[in-house]
């Protein structure tokens, strides 16, 4: 196996052995970097000479006997959402096409302190808005397994930086499934950590209350790892919990005994893929082979999760983005006009029309007359949602099914239909307006050769429970062991 095709945890072994140094591994993935992404189109862009600088200063720190960081020389790749401190950050928009942050985001802070090595910035659906990386202003993102199709979204870039070798390990962040989708139609790992798990300090908000940043990795052991590393308080964010991070890696191995899985009926109704839920319910199978009960549990709210979903998260969008106004920084026009027609003309020209879609419908859902009636009434049956799973978990310890309702789809196939490019985050909508944690984990493929992606969905801050009952199935299986060709 090649030096890019290692996972993170086995990169740091080989430095430790003395076998590779992290600027041999770092150019390695560089190389791979500038032969590949040509097709997948997964960077925004590449930042070579900061990585090689990184790489160099480990290997000295190395060298001198100095602490190293527990991600110490190894390569990682970072959504465009993600503020970097003289790195441009566009999230994807032409509004933001030059705009340079003065600081990094807490996650960004904390590599930094791990001793990673930072590649590059990465395609994403424009301001997170999209499911298959189809809405980024600059370029489509190809699925590794098949570049006729897309790799998911809105963390697509991310998702396919490490499925196709280009990165061990990367960061895209989940408002609605937008890590957990494409780890599946990518066929890697995904987390999205307990709402105020991770901080949000220096992410470019889409959703407030429902976005959370999380690590892609090719399995359990290296998401652990990067969980340890970004989780914790800071009191930059608000709604950062203080609570003390489990020491994810060190009980990873340790089987959940008693373990009962909830698996709710809602899950595998209309829409699913009958290749989806074949692989779904032999992965079931698998932890009834290890000793699991499963249970059938019911989340009778859940069909109203995407209505939910697009009336809160537009809302909350045409608020946050409110701040785009081409003034301080961002595009601005060069047409000619007053106050208001500067804004206007600046947003029309700097906004991608999904993001215009999503801004006139959140604008629309809390205007007056209309806020009782869709974003009040939104919130109450977010409540209900949330309400469904205490209940679901009082009788099982996890949540399973499948990630996404298909395998990855093909470019253009749902882009004049919002409505179905919608309804491919059906299954991971409702852990995002309850705030809890939910992974997905490479669990099979296709007939076409197309990765399938199990969901585990656990309570909030249960995350060291949930990676070792996922660790349980990978254990036993090798799907997190393919590389497409």
């Amino acid at each position: 196996m090649s030096l890019t095709e290692q996972t993170a945890t086995e990169l740091l072994a080989l430095q430790a052995a003395g076998k590779a140094s992290s600027a041999e591994i770092t150019g390695a993935f560089l190389k791979n970097i500038a032969e590949r992404d040509g097709t997948i189109q997964a960077f925004m862009r590449v930042d070579a000479d900061g990585a090689k600088a990184q790489a160099a200063a480990v290997d000295a720190k190395r060298k001198s006997g100095a602490k190293l960081g527990a991600l110490a020389g190894v390569p990682i790749a970072i959504k465009d959402v993600l503020c970097t401190k003289g790195l441009t950050t566009t999230c994807s928009s032409k509004i933001l096409e030059n705009f340079v942050p003065p600081y990094d985001a807490t996650v960004i802070a904390r590599l930094k302190a791990a001793d990673a090595v930072i590649v590059g910035k990465t395609n994403m659906d424009e301001f997170a808005m999209g499911s298959s990386t189809e809405n980024s202003a600059y370029k489509t993102t190809r699925n590794p397994w098949d570049t006729e199709r897309i790799p998911g979204g809105s963390s697509g870039g991310s998702a396919a930086a490490v499925a196709a070798c280009l990165a061990p390990v990367s960061l895209g962040t989940d408002t609605g499934g937008s890590i957990r989708q494409p780890a599946s139609l990518c066929g890697i790992v995904g987390i999205k950590p307990t709402y105020g798990r991770v901080s949000r300090y220096g992410m470019i908000a889409f959703a407030s209350s429902l976005d959370q940043i999380g690590p892609f990795t090719h399995d359990v052991t290296d998401n652990a790892l990067l969980m340890e590393i970004i989780s914790g308080h800071d009191p930059h964010d608000a709604t950062s919990i203080d609570r003390p991070v489990p020491a994810y890696t060190k009980t990873l191995n340790q089987k959940v005994e008693g373990l009962r899985i909830g698996v709710p009926k809602e899950f595998f109704g209309q829409g699913l893929d009958s290749e989806v839920e074949a692989a779904i319910r032999a992965a079931l199978k698998e932890y009834e082979k290890q000793g699991a009960k499963l249970v059938d549990v019911s989340l009778p709210h859940s069909n109203y999760a995407v209505a939910v979903y697009y009336i809160v998260a537009t809302a909350e969008a045409s608020s946050n983005l409110a701040r785009f106004d081409g003034m301080h920084y961002g595009h601005r026009t060069k047409q000619k006009a007053d106050l208001i027609g500067t804004y206007a003309k600046s947003r029309g020209e700097g906004f991608g029309k999904e993001v215009q879609r999503r801004i006139m419908l959140g604008t629309y859902a809390l205007s007056s007359g209309y806020k009782d009636a869709y974003y009040l009434k939104a919130l109450k049956v977010r409540r209900l949602i949330k309400n469904d799973f205490d209940s679901a978990f009082e009788k099982c310890d996890v949540i399973m099914g499948p990630t996404a309702p298909t395998a990855a789809f093909k470019k253009g196939e749902k882009s004049d239909d919002p409505l179905s490019m919608y309804l491919s985050d059906i299954y991971t909508i409702s852990c995002n307006l309850a705030g809890i944690a939910g992974i997905s984990i490479p669990c099979g493929f296709t007939k076409s050769n197309l990765p399938i992606g199990l969901q585990l969905l656990s309570p909030p801050f249960d995350e060291e429970r949930m990676l070792r009952i996922a660790r349980m199935y990978e254990a036993a299986t090798d799907w997190h062991t393919k590389r497409p060709k």
